[in-house]
């Protein structure tokens, strides 16, 4: 049975991370569908436990601290990240180039480590970056090894479009998937920032079941440029192996079930 309290709460959390970063109570109570008052009461509950504060100049709401804790939390837990360090770290050090690795939640992919690129430039660490799933090499080789009902409804659900080169057309989609699955990685070539490309693989776990994926991520004429990117794609494809095998995957792990 669910807790329409609870319900309201999360759906408060929600609102600030997609539509916010500040919203006020009256804008927040017609996103909810509740009244004011209720409002009221849902956002003092959440300000004492520190998941949202109150901008003192503004009256509005945004974000608090203690979600930075709890996501801290959350990827503390992932065996997946925790098994990939030295992993990312070797194929940052033999591509030149940053390197992510992703779990796929709902419809998008999660970044949960973030290695950077080998170099003395200012880097920017992306963990916790959420991207659609269809937009991203990450994405495209999770899904394609996912269970054949868990990708017939993320392929048959709104495919986003954050650049013109993003892919929207559902049979082109199904064609890069099974052109993933034939050769063991993914490409993406601008589809969801300008000039950025990327290169993924899947990782599987002891059972055989994809549980997310590693690969790099860089400028399109750098990652994506011959032969660069027949290099890449082997290197990513034996480093994500290494990390399967890491995570106690069989050798030739069942990879997509029906």
């Amino acid at each position: 049975m669910l807790v329409q309290s609870v319900r309201r709460a999360t759906k408060i959390l929600q609102e600030l991370a997609t539509a916010g970063p500040r919203m006020g109570v009256t804008e927040l109570a017609e996103r909810v569908g509740v009244a004011k008052p209720t409002m009221h009461a849902l956002l003092r509950t959440l300000e004492a436990d520190g998941l949202v504060v109150q901008d003192p100049e503004t009256g509005k709401y945004l974000l608090g601290p203690a979600l930075l804790r709890l996501g801290n939390a959350y990827l503390e837990t992932q065996e997946l990240r925790g098994r990939s360090l030295t992993w990312a770290d070797a194929l940052a050090q033999r591509t030149r180039e940053a390197v992510w690795v992703a779990i796929l939640t709902g419809d998008r992919v999660l970044v949960v480590h973030h290695a950077f690129r080998p170099e003395g430039a200012v880097q920017i660490l992306d963990v916790g970056a959420s991207i659609p799933w269809s937009t991203c090499a990450l994405g495209k080789a999770i899904v394609a090894f996912a269970p054949s009902a868990e990708s017939e409804r993320l392929l048959k659900a709104e495919l986003p479009v954050l650049t013109g080169a993003s892919i929207a057309d559902r049979k082109k989609l199904r064609t890069q998937l099974e052109q993933v699955r034939r050769v063991g990685c993914a490409f993406e070539d601008q589809e969801s920032a300008l000039g950025d490309a990327g290169i993924a693989a899947p990782v599987f776990d002891r059972s055989g079941r994809v549980v997310g994926s590693m690969g790099i991520v860089g400028p399109v004429e750098r990652l994506l440029a011959d032969p660069a990117r027949e290099e890449h794609a082997l290197a990513v494809r034996e480093v994500a192996r290494n990390l399967s095998r890491d995570l106690g995957a069989p050798r030739n792990p069942s990879q997509r079930t029906a």
